[in-house]
């Protein structure tokens, strides 16, 4: 499948009626078996890949993020879009910069936030976010495929957790050229569903929050076109390895194996 069907495909997922979930992978063995299960589209979680380097999220490079990203899209045929945190840089060339990238090594969406990294200021001003989103949107038009630009505020992440400035936000990454758009953290139901209407353009909400997360039905419901995952399915699966480590150092058992179903007709 050629670059072209792949964005094609993607995009078609986000014209379609249906809200679906894109699965985050965190290496290309996840990869594949996300896309035994049945799943369409995939993603990259910044914050799972920087756990497999012993490192906490948003302390990984910009090539680190693509090599590994390229390791996801080499290990299935389904479109992959890359959480690719501010872009790696300040300046709107730098958001640009690292859409092309991305789309040179096969991705055929990514997202990009207004997160600063920087404590003492955690988000952009909204003018000079909306203007890396223009010059995302731009680099994102010019790949010469379908390519799915997600425009990202982070204020429920980052001490602003007001609702009408994160709308303000979203429409404004929207009029700078968004496919889609994406406000992690949202408390409840009444939060989405008032994002969803406000903006026009598909909404992905970010699932794998503790009293966050909600049913795929009600989030379709709400108005939510695409649910992620985040880092939740590298936790899960991170979790049930330190379970059956725990096990065996604490107890010297394998009960973690699972006993395999004893043949019809025969005694257990």
């Amino acid at each position: 499948m050629n670059l072209s069907d792949k964005g094609q495909r993607f995009r078609a997922l986000h014209d379609a009626p249906d809200t679906f979930v894109i699965a985050n992978a965190w290496d290309a063995g996840s990869a594949k078996m996300l896309a035994t299960v049945g799943f369409q589209a995939l993603a990259t979680s910044s914050g799972a890949h920087a756990a497999t380097l012993s490192r906490v999220d948003g302390q990984v490079n910009r090539e680190e993020a693509l090599a590994h990203a390229q390791a996801i899209v080499e290990a299935t045929d389904l479109p992959v879009s890359a959480d690719l945190e501010k872009g790696f840089g300040d300046a709107p060339a730098d958001a640009a910069e690292t859409i092309r990238r991305a789309a040179a090594i096969g991705l055929v969406g990514a997202s990009i936030e207004d997160a600063t990294g920087d404590r003492a200021r955690p988000l952009y001003d909204p003018v000079h976010a909306a203007e890396r989103i223009a010059a995302a949107a731009e680099a994102a038009r010019a790949v010469g495929f379908p390519f799915v630009l997600t425009a990202r505020t982070e204020n429920f992440l980052r001490g602003n957790p007001d609702l009408d400035d994160t709308i303000r936000r979203l429409l404004a990454f929207e009029a700078a050229g968004a496919d889609v758009l994406m406000a992690p953290g949202l408390p409840d139901l009444d939060a989405v569903r008032a994002v969803c209407a406000a903006v026009g353009k598909p909404v992905n909400f970010m699932a794998g929050m503790p009293g966050k997360s909600f049913t795929v039905a009600e989030l379709a419901a709400a108005g939510v076109k695409r649910i992620s995952l985040a880092t939740s399915l590298y936790r899960a699966a991170m979790n049930g390895l330190l379970a059956a480590a725990t096990e065996v150092k604490t107890h010297g058992t394998f009960r973690y194996l699972g006993a395999p179903p004893a043949p019809a007709g025969t005694a257990s």
